[in-house]
């Protein structure tokens, strides 16, 4: 099926959630965030929330450093 991840177009299989396709693109880590359809999820959502065909993700993942 196909899906819209960050503005593009990405084949995934049926039944894949939002933690598969998180550890399908290699991203980790506390500090993400991930919109589905314009509904912001909870972190505690993203192994039981089920893509489906034409779902628009965004992941935004936080990056801290630097210095003052």
């Amino acid at each position: 099926m196909q899906i819209h991840v960050n503005g593009q177009v990405r084949e995934t299989t049926s039944g894949t959630t939002v933690a598969d396709l998180l550890r399908e693109l290699n991203i980790t880590g506390e500090r993400v965030a991930v919109e589905v359809n314009l509904d912001i999820l909870e972190r505690g959502q993203f192994g039981q929330r089920l893509l489906t065909e034409g779902d628009r993700v965004e992941i935004i993942s936080f990056i801290g450093g630097g210095s003052l």
